[in-house]
């Protein structure tokens, strides 16, 4: 992939919206222990874009065995998706007003559910008011979709795979830097990492403003990782929301990578599974 498979910036998206190509903006606002993303969304949001629940609507339901988010059905996310209005081969733009963190949930879902041309919007919410954007308040209502979807269109990997892939590849725990070396763990049973994970913090993704980084400049940070031309690379996190974001931008640095949806929620509730902590 390129950036400009992967992103569009705030200043392009009138001019999408303007053409005779047919365009759904979707809002993934979405934090941690924040159940409010429908109440901000309904206060203010970018003009014809439509609430998507994460919690609901990007995961299936969760359980120790499967972890905090695991993968909907291709069923249950083509359900979703005709919901928020999507139609055959529309231009999808996803965002949020947290530098892209849950918004590319989203994005990744829909390119593995073969929906080509889903992009995440660079700068979320923050950058289209910065460029003086207009602003909606109140529910946003969509025409029933059309669109068919089928799994598999981007990478995955599984449990006991992750487990063997340091020996041969790059596993990348894209957490923040205190949950991977076991200091801190606020949600899940265990604190630590998968044995033989880099340390790899989706916010170093980003500039200040919450926008990704430069390509060069990502390239160069995940090649200090370990990643290289070939490398069998996989992304894991908390419960596979933020991993998504770090394979958004391995994709704009040129790296294919697949994301291990259980991730630690998933690993941390396996009794059998090894645990290291430290750097």
């Amino acid at each position: 992939m390129s950036r400009s498979i992967v992103l569009v910036d705030v200043e392009e998206l009138p001019a999408l919206r303007r053409s005779r190509a047919p365009l759904r903006l979707l809002d993934v606002r979405w934090r941690l222990g924040d159940r409010r993303g429908r109440e901000q969304f309904l206060a203010g949001h970018i003009p014809g874009a439509v609430f998507v629940e994460l919690d609901r609507e990007l995961a299936a339901e969760p359980s120790p065995a499967a972890g905090r988010h695991p993968l909907p059905s291709v069923d249950q996310l083509q359900a979703a998706a005709r919901r928020w209005g999507l139609r055959q081969g529309e231009t999808v733009v996803v965002y949020d007003d947290n530098g892209s963190m849950s918004a590319a949930r989203a994005w990744w879902l829909l390119r593995w559910g073969g929906v080509e041309r889903a992009l995440l919007l660079d700068g979320g919410l923050s950058a289209w008011r910065a460029a003086g954007g207009e602003l909606a308040t109140g529910p946003e209502l969509a025409e029933p979709g059309d669109v068919e979807l089928s799994p598999g269109h981007m990478p995955t990997v599984l449990i006991d795979a992750v487990a063997e892939l340091p020996r041969n590849g790059l596993l990348l725990d894209a957490r923040a830097a205190e949950r991977f070396r076991g200091d801190a763990e606020p949600v899940d049973p265990k604190a630590g990492h998968i044995p033989g994970a880099v340390s790899a913090p989706t916010t170093e993704n980003l500039t200040a403003d919450g926008r990704f980084r430069p390509d060069r400049e990502l390239e160069a940070r995940f090649s200090r990782l370990g990643a290289r031309g070939g490398t069998v690379i996989a992304v894991y996190c908390g419960s596979g929301v933020t991993a998504a974001h770090e394979i958004a931008a391995l994709s704009i640095a040129g790296f294919q990578a697949a994301l291990y949806p259980g991730s630690w929620s998933q690993w941390s509730n396996h009794d059998d599974r090894p645990i290291a902590n430290g750097p």
